[in-house]
């Protein structure tokens, strides 16, 4: 029998249970950057591969009030949303414990996904909120391969094999192609916000759901989320000032990683470039935001 387990039969004993009253416990799980698997991105922030075991173990506190999501994200990677928010609301149903969601900077596009876990979704004033939609990016060289007399050779099984090459001049049908996912995987976003929000939400399709990012103020005026409050905040009005707090975060690091000679080498020249890329990508996801 573990020390909470001890705690609790204790408290439920006459005359004694004062001095041993279980404090409310809320796990805290701080999910912050960029939404990739990890072999798309080596800095991603969040993906389900990194948080699967967190998000157990937060669910997995003995008599645990609440589970509070901390996010702080521009978006990323549909499929992580999805594995991410499938298992939160999955074991919130399973262990019937309520789940609250805590927007910090931003929670837009995938950050938004994310925060739709919560039965409830507070923010700060100058939060950023929404851009329920979906985007895609690239670059053309094909000018610059032609400028540098260089000859590209790509040799396919399959019509639809060389899909938006960068070195080749776009196709109408690739763009097509890939307007049709966009709006397969936009279509998955609306539904799971609706699905989430119900009838909070106060405003068309049009208004809400075309890439459309407010400020948390007006993002509850839109039902977007419930109020403006911080997590300790809420969490003692919901729970009593006695509240405990258990933090999952992670990003921290065991003994081992202090050591000097657990110290991570000097990186390579071709994984300084990757590195480089992955910021720069990174930088990118963020400044959409004006962040």
């Amino acid at each position: 029998m573990n020390f909470i387990k001890i705690k609790k039969y204790l408290s439920s004993i006459p005359y004694i249970s004062s001095a041993f009253k279980m404090k409310p416990m809320v796990s805290v799980v701080r999910m912050a950057g960029v939404i990739a698997d990890s072999s798309q991105m080596r800095k991603a922030g969040i993906n389900q591969q990194k948080f699967s075991k967190i998000i157990d173990k937060a669910f997995d506190v003995p008599d645990v009030k609440a589970v509070a999501l901390v996010i702080n994200s521009p978006g990323g990677a549909p499929a992580q949303c999805s594995l991410i928010s499938s298992q939160i609301r999955a074991l919130s149903e399973e262990k019937e414990v309520s789940v609250f969601a805590f927007v910090e900077d931003v929670a837009a596009s995938g950050g938004y996904w994310l925060a739709c876990c919560g039965d409830k979704i507070y923010a700060q004033n100058s939060s950023i909120v929404g851009s329920i939609g979906v985007i895609s990016a690239s670059f053309g060289l094909e000018d610059f391969i032609k400028r540098h007399d260089i000859h590209r050779r790509v040799y396919t099984s399959g019509k639809d094999k060389s899909f938006l090459d960068t070195f080749t001049s776009e196709k109408t049908s690739d763009v097509t192609r890939l307007k049709n996912l966009q709006e397969n995987i936009h279509d998955d976003f609306k539904s799971w916000v609706k699905e989430r929000r119900g009838d909070r939400l106060n405003g068309t399709d049009t208004k809400l759901m075309e890439g459309a990012f407010w400020t948390g103020v007006n993002a509850e005026e839109f039902g977007l989320i419930d109020g403006i409050g911080d997590m300790k905040s809420i969490m003692k009005e919901e729970f009593g000032d006695d509240v405990k707090f258990i933090d999952f975060d992670a990003e921290k690091k065991g003994l081992f990683s202090l050591l000097p000679f657990m110290e991570a080498r000097a990186p390579m020249h071709g994984e300084m470039v990757v590195e480089a890329l992955d910021a720069v990508e990174t930088r990118g996801y963020w400044t959409r935001y004006g962040l």
